[in-house]
């Protein structure tokens, strides 16, 4: 059994056994008093600390940030663990440590352990339901959604997205999202009237949404307009054209990319990239230089996640073959080798060295 699925399950054996106190901890240790009965502080730290995650999540390699984050989380649970019912503040200290579970829940999808991260999508389910907070549900059923479309299982994505949909509330961020990630399920699946009405669904969501939504990290939407998703499923249905419009839009209205700003980007980003490069592939043999190049830049700076590897690998796919010999192609080809050789999140395929 490895590490993370191991302290993923829980147990102290496991906690003490494997998690080092980090700076971070403490901090909380030190800072904040140790009484039972009020959590209130607790719950207050450690909702500070998944807001700060949550943005971290988003740019930093998981790697980097899933020991730390994994301390605080086994921190929530031993002041969880100690708590009486009666304690004042226990249902916001659960709301907390669900967010860190379900921030450890994308962390391990990203590292492409899916064992990890669907036990720890569990542990937010059940924290969802201990303090009465649905959207807590809805966060955990999209990581469950998205792992399964970035597997191409796009009807149990559908599915899922679908179940989360009637977990959470509409006019939450939550909600929003799901109905975005089952419209290019259903897209994937090839149902474009599927594809509409949950589109439709996404646009209502977002319009509801209070002003203050969130618009970064983990936890948020990105406002244009037209609801998250909507390029990568104009792709999917084949209206590439339209799908390359919609990319570049996004990219240049959500993330403003000027140079040497790569590293700062988040992982969405290169995600956006990625599409982008797989439209202009579609689109015909004067755009695979384009794509070739939006493909390489995509792989720069910051290490790739799990789901940047699988559109990688999709677009290394789409290039091989009748566009093999064009020179940014084959460059790009051998970014996506050398990236996956580094990341070891996907072992790529033998390039074609058909015209």
């Amino acid at each position: 059994m490895r590490r993370r699925d191991l302290l993923a399950g829980g147990g102290a054996a496991a906690v003490a056994a494997f998690v080092a106190p980090t700076r971070v901890v403490q901090a909380l240790n030190i800072t904040v008093p140790g009484q039972i009965e009020d959590l209130a502080m607790d719950a207050d730290a450690l909702g500070e600390l998944g807001t700060h995650y949550a943005q971290l999540a988003s740019t930093a390699t998981p790697a980097s940030i899933y020991d730390e984050l994994l301390s605080v989380r086994a921190y929530a649970g031993h002041r969880l663990n100690r708590s009486i019912r009666s304690s004042r503040g226990l249902s916001d200290l659960n709301v907390a440590t669900g967010y860190l579970s379900s921030l450890l829940a994308v962390v391990t999808s990203f590292m492409n352990d899916h064992a990890a991260a669907l036990v720890w999508c569990t542990d937010a389910e059940r924290r969802s339901r201990e303090s009465s907070h649905p959207e807590l549900a809805g966060w955990a059923m999209l990581t469950r959604s998205t792992v399964s479309y970035y597997q191409g299982q796009a009807t149990r994505s559908a599915d899922l997205a679908s179940q989360g949909q009637t977990l959470c509330q509409p006019g939450t961020v939550a909600y929003a999202k799901l109905a975005a990630q089952e419209m290019r399920a259903r897209a994937m699946i090839g149902d474009p009237n599927g594809m509409e009405s949950a589109k439709r669904r996404a646009a209502s969501a977002i319009a509801h949404l209070p002003p203050d939504a969130p618009n970064s990290g983990v936890f948020s939407i990105t406002l244009d307009d037209d609801p998250p998703y909507t390029a990568t499923s104009l792709l999917l249905v084949r209206r590439y054209e339209q799908a390359v419009t919609a990319t570049a839009r996004v990219i240049q209205r959500t993330y403003r990319p000027a140079p040497g700003s790569h590293g700062t980007q988040p992982s969405n980003y290169a995600r956006s990239l990625l599409i982008l490069g797989l439209a202009q592939a579609q689109a015909g043999v004067g755009e695979a230089a384009a794509a070739g190049e939006a493909g390489k830049e995509a792989l720069l700076g910051t290490r790739p996640v799990w789901p940047t590897m699988v559109l990688a690998s999709k677009l290394d796919q789409a290039l091989s073959g009748r566009f093999a010999q064009v020179p940014e192609a084959a460059d790009f080809h051998e970014c996506f080798v050398e990236c996956a050789r580094r990341t070891t999140l996907l072992t790529p395929r033998a390039r074609s060295t058909d015209g």
